[in-house]
């Protein structure tokens, strides 16, 4: 008898759709990666759209994976992030706490979408909260390898940033609403 643990294996259709989907979503965020501006000491980005877009159409394993192969991709030198660099120095860098916090960010989101649903404001305060957590990631990373004290590193890597996040959630969100019940007809 199967463990209850394991889930059924999809049908091969349905998995050539996850990957698909998934590696096309990758590419999005690789893509919003390159529309930066160079600011110091976080580029302002818009792969953060593509973050939350991962979690919330693909959820939250399935984007956290989608996520997590854009960061290998990264880490393997690969141009895709922000400025067209890539390598393990961008991920071990002073800013590489953001990088690695878009993982649970994208699962955060998708596992609060399942919960909440689509409504707009279920949708953006999920998306919030999976940002909430790149932050905090971020920032403690910043902190800590510019050897900067937290008020500081808050100062110098979030608050500016709130903003424009605010205005990528509601986006992330609307769109959200019209792609979502179109990939649950195909």
């Amino acid at each position: 008898m199967p463990s209850r643990s394991v889930p059924p294996s999809l049908p091969a259709r349905s998995r050539a759709q996850a990957l698909s989907r998934g590696a096309l979503l990758c590419a999005l965020t690789a893509v919003l990666a390159q529309v930066a501006v160079p600011i110091p000491p976080v580029p302002l980005t818009l792969s953060l759209l593509g973050v939350l877009l991962c979690g919330a159409l693909l959820g939250a394993r399935q984007g956290a994976l989608a996520v997590g192969a854009y960061l290998f991709m990264g880490a393997c030198s690969l141009p895709v992030f922000a400025g067209f660099s890539g390598g393990p120095g961008a991920l071990l860098g002073p800013t590489g706490g953001f990088l690695l916090g878009y993982l649970p960010c994208a699962a955060l989101t998708g596992a609060l979408v399942r919960r909440f649903g689509l409504r707009m404001p279920a949708l953006c305060l999920s998306m919030a909260a999976g940002t909430a957590a790149c932050y905090a990631c971020g920032t403690a990373w910043y902190a800590a390898s510019a050897g900067v004290p937290l008020p500081a590193a808050l100062a110098a890597c979030v608050l500016p940033f709130l903003p424009g996040d605010a205005v990528k959630i509601v986006l992330a969100a609307a769109l959200t609403r019209r792609i979502r019940p179109l990939l649950a007809r195909s």
